[in-house]
Formats: C-alpha cells, structure tokens, sequence
C-alpha cells in the first residue's frame, strides 16, 4: 500500500515535470534511471531515496522541500475551495494554462491576471 507522503511527492514530481515540458524520458535521462523509474515516482508506487530526490529537485531547478509543499494543508483545504478540484495541477488544462500564462509577455500578463481576478470575484 502507497503512503500519502510518496504519492504527494510523486505527484509534486509530475507536476512541475509537466510545467516544465519535460518528458519522463528526458528526466530520467538527467537523473540516471530509467524512465519507468520516474512512472513509479510519480504514481507513489516506490518511494523517492533523499539522493534521488535532491537530483530530481535539481534537474527539475527547484528546491527539495517544493516537494514537499501542501502537504500538511492537503487535508485540511479550505471550504472556500470546494468548487475546485482537489488536485489541481492534476489536470493537464490547468497546467497548460499555466504555461500558456508564463509564456505572455510580463506587462500583458499581469493586465490578464488583474482581469482574472476582477471575473472571479464577480462570480
């Protein structure tokens, strides 16, 4: 049986590889597995050694503990968030939005961010 530690890192894991446009192919390739390694990461199916972490950190440029982010709030999520999913960057919508985000020049994109943020208060 998965721990929820391992599946929370695991998932942490795909979520910024997704974020990034990497392939599990491609990170294995930097980290020195192979990619159905990076499958039992991501799904919580093994659990991820602290050196094999620190070199997914690094070829994914984020620091260890991201992994670990959310994880004590997970349970405990706010009611104000029911109407959203649960495992947000889960959803490969959300992330390629996300990325589409990113990729918007810095002025236009924090006029589309105030603009969001005037329609959801309206809703």
């Amino acid at each position: 049986m998965t721990h929820p530690v391992d599946v929370h890192v695991g998932k942490r894991i795909r979520h910024r590889r997704w974020l990034v446009g990497m392939t599990q192919q491609q990170l294995a390739e930097q980290v020195g597995i192979k990619f159905q390694q990076i499958q039992k990461y991501e799904t919580g199916a093994n659990r991820v050694s602290a050196s094999r972490l620190w070199d997914i950190a690094d070829a994914l440029d984020v620091s260890v503990s991201f992994f670990f982010e959310g994880l004590e709030t997970e349970q405990d999520a706010p009611v104000s968030a029911a109407a959203m999913p649960s495992d947000i960057l889960g959803d490969k919508e959300a992330l390629d939005l996300v990325r589409s985000y990113y990729a918007i020049p810095e002025n236009q994109r924090r006029r589309l961010f105030e603009l969001a943020r005037v329609l959801s208060d309206v809703a």
